[in-house]
């Protein structure tokens, strides 16, 4: 027959067993139970006590790698490479803390500068092969020429004709600045102006500006108001460049100012540039064969 198990009153039992635990520390804390079976104590068959009791009990509190677990875990990894991925991207993302406005702007001037790029490069490749494939000396006279032409009249030291626009800027309080003015020049650059002056005086890329009390100097000669910009390029294209909110003409108008736009099919540009002789620059020797 079985073992019967002691009473749970009797001497040894339960009760003794928690009142003695319970007298040994007042607080009420519970100590491990001893290896050892106590005095009238009968150990039950098959039961564990002690030490062992207490590292069976951290073993059933362990996580078991249930087939759901796995999936689980799986699906966190997973989780977190996408996070991980998606913020970095974020990082690498810089333009999307831009304003949309300032978005379609560079967009448009990335998109214009492009194209522009990609005639030259159709041009060039084409002269190469004309030069490649033994073009007579007239025609690598002519592309010589037309290169001539169109360096000449990006360096100001021609007089250049073609479409374009008149921007006028009234000043009556005399707030348009320098800074302002040099804005303006490189938002007309930006939407693909070949040739510019202002109130007489070439712009070319050595152009500068300082603020004087009544006006502005452009390369060091004074101008007053108004501020009459003439550039040849695509009418257009640069009358939105200057419509752009927050752009010029917003810009001069927050300073009781104001500008007009006057797109003409024909505008000429007769003022020219003196340039300078370099005093470092040099050209790259052509190599010999």
């Amino acid at each position: 027959m079985p073992d019967e198990l002691p009473d749970a009153e009797g001497p040894g039992g339960d009760s003794d067993t928690r009142r003695d635990r319970t007298d040994a520390d007042p607080d009420g804390a519970v100590s491990p139970p001893s290896s050892e079976p106590g005095d009238g104590e009968t150990p039950v068959r098959g039961s564990v006590t002690g030490w062992a009791a207490w590292r069976r009990l951290g073993l059933m509190g362990r996580p078991r790698a249930t087939r759901a677990n796995v999936i689980v875990g799986l699906l966190a990894l997973a989780l977190g490479f996408a996070i991980a991925a998606q913020v970095r991207q974020t990082d690498l993302e810089g333009l999307a803390n831009l304003r949309e406005e300032e978005l379609v702007r560079i967009l448009d001037n990335v998109t214009q500068e492009n194209s522009r790029l990609s005639g030259e490069i159709r041009e060039l490749e084409q002269t190469r092969s004309q030069l490649a494939a033994g073009a007579t000396s007239e025609e690598a006279r002519a592309a010589a020429q037309a290169r001539l032409d169109s360096i000449q009249v990006l360096s100001g030291t021609v007089a250049a004709t073609g479409p374009g626009i008149v921007l006028t800027v009234t000043d009556p309080e005399r707030q348009v600045s320098a800074a302002l003015l040099l804005d303006t020049l490189q938002e007309l650059r930006d939407a693909g102006a070949e040739a510019v002056e202002i109130n007489g005086v070439r712009v070319v890329a050595s152009t500068y500006f300082t603020d004087l009390d009544d006006g502005v100097t452009v390369s060091g000669q004074p101008i007053r108001p108004p501020y009459v910009i003439r550039a040849i390029g695509d009418p257009p294209t640069m009358a939105a460049a200057m419509d752009i909110p927050g752009g010029v003409r917003e810009s001069v108008r927050r300073l009781n100012a104001d500008a007009t736009i006057d797109q003409r099919d024909s505008l000429d540009i007769t003022s020219l540039h003196s340039p300078t002789t370099p005093q470092y620059a040099r050209p790259v020797p052509s190599p010999t064969s």
